[in-house]
């Protein structure tokens, strides 16, 4: 495998990387890089954790390094679209630090949050312009920003916005940028629109695929456990309950809202995420889930996608989702950069046959398992209890379950187009933590989230996507 050097990065981008345990190009990154870097179109194909951030970030950034313009105000010189505020935060948590090592600077722009900082960081100028769709146009029509100094424009999970109904905006703002610009975009599949996007805007292409979205993940198992309506409670209880990190997911807000409760209560420290959470509230749940202050997480699909959390050991479909694409992005949730991971489905006996359909669409063959709670599949999933925790006294405070913020909608959408503040709410997630393989058992003293969704954990931190206390060689997929 050739080097970051070996490829042609520039020397101050390989040394930050270096600095960050970054040694090691994954494939997507080795394949795209001598493409990308000699400035011609990109199309990767790639699900999410195939390692496409720093794909797109080290060619967006030496291009901007070698160019002879500088930074105006109100005129960005690269953009990257994402469909989530989510995304878009850990976008700048990778892309920030190297663009630290050329002197350039980095921002992002979604709603939900005021724009006034916005606006003035746009004044300022900056180089690279991390943006979900709705917000950027809002402030594109008030005259702050201007996109026809863009000289390199990425985007990225293009599926994701296609689902999202946000494809007609990006038209748009493609339209605002100039025709010669680099344009890289990055999607796990070509459907509901993307293929138009790719024939209208990128200039004969390259095309890298690696980790296609419907191929199996090595190291994950897939489990579907049906129990009984009445005896599902208990199972997801114990299966939540044996896990050092656990993401759940239900398929309604108020369903994620009562079952953190529940688990809080009972002595599982768990918090929400879902759109009805402020972005505050948002930070602090997602936060306290990524420093290891709770150890659920019980989400909606709002965190399908672009919250990379390590060491997840243990994705469980509390509520099966609707659709095979659904349950994929759930799912690499865990199992991420090399590590194992283990995902159940749990299913009542009348949802048998619409799970196995969604099994045959994802292309996936799980183990089945008609069980009790008492069973040995379940004790074997669970692994050693986890150390319990008392549940806290409520938190006064009121600072969780926070109501919409400035236009969050639903789970995990955002109005598409050019509705102000439609995006979704991005939560900076974490800080620095431990590597290495799956934790067993919670964190002994943890304070868990009072049961509107605020928790006690740390809010701020360090990046989420590769730190300086990560191994040599290792890197965060996304």
């Amino acid at each position: 495998m050739p080097s970051f050097a070996d490829l042609g990065v520039p020397a101050p981008i390989v040394a930050s990387l270096r600095e960050r345990g970054i040694t090691e190009p994954f494939p997507i990154q080795a394949a795209s890089l001598p493409d990308s870097l000699a400035g011609r179109d990109v199309l990767g194909r790639g699900r999410t954790g195939s390692g496409k951030t720093v794909a797109f970030s080290v060619p967006l950034l030496a291009t901007l390094d070698g160019s002879s313009r500088r930074r105006e105000p109100g005129r960005p010189r690269a953009l990257v679209l994402v469909p989530t505020r989510e995304l878009a935060t850990q976008v700048l948590d990778t892309l920030a630090p190297l663009a630290q090592s050329l002197r350039l600077r980095t921002m992002t722009i979604f709603g939900g949050v005021g724009q006034n900082p916005q606006v003035t960081k746009l004044r300022n100028g900056v180089d690279v312009v991390v943006a979900t769709p709705g917000r950027l146009e809002d402030l594109i029509g008030q005259g702050h920003c201007d996109l026809s100094q863009v000289e390199v424009t990425v985007l990225d999970e293009a599926d994701h916005m296609a689902d999202l109904g946000f494809l007609p905006a990006v038209r748009r703002l493609l339209d605002r940028t100039p025709r010669d610009a680099q344009r890289l975009l990055f999607s796990a599949t070509l459907d509901n629109g993307v293929d138009t996007l790719v024939k209208r805007y990128l200039s004969s292409p390259v095309t890298h695929s690696v980790d296609d979205a419907s191929s199996p993940v090595p190291d994950m198992e897939h489990h579907v456990l049906t129990v009984t309506r009445e005896g599902k409670p208990t199972l997801v209880d114990a299966l939540v309950a044996g896990q050092g990190r656990t993401l759940a997911f239900t398929r309604t807000k108020h369903h994620a809202k009562r079952l953190a409760k529940k688990l809080t209560t009972s002595g599982i420290p768990a918090v929400e995420l879902h759109g009805n959470l402020s972005q505050n509230a948002r930070q602090r749940n997602l936060a306290a889930f990524a420093d290891g202050s709770v150890r659920v997480l019980v989400a909606t699909d709002i965190a399908a996608r672009g919250i990379h959390v390590d060491d997840v050991g243990l994705v469980v479909h509390v509520d099966p989702p609707a659709e095979h694409k659904a349950y994929l992005h759930r799912s690499g949730r865990t199992a991420r950069a090399g590590a194992s991971g283990v995902v159940v489905t749990v299913a009542t006996p009348d949802q048998r046959r619409d799970v196995r359909s969604l099994m045959r669409a994802a292309s996936i063959k799980p183990a089945e398992h008609d069980v009790a709670v008492d069973d040995a599949i379940v004790a074997r999933l669970v692994g050693p209890e986890a150390e319990r925790v008392a549940p806290p006294a409520p938190d006064s405070s009121g600072g969780g379950n926070g109501g919409r913020g400035n236009g969050g909608r639903g789970n995990g959408g955002g109005r598409p187009g050019g509705s102000r503040g439609g995006d979704d709410v991005a939560p900076r997630s974490g800080s620095r933590r431990r590597r290495g393989g799956r934790s067993r058992g919670g964190r002994g003293g943890a304070r868990p989230a009072a049961s509107g969704g605020s928790s006690s954990g740390r809010s701020g931190g360090g990046r989420t996507d590769g730190s300086k206390g990560r191994p040599a060689g290792s890197q965060r997929r996304g």
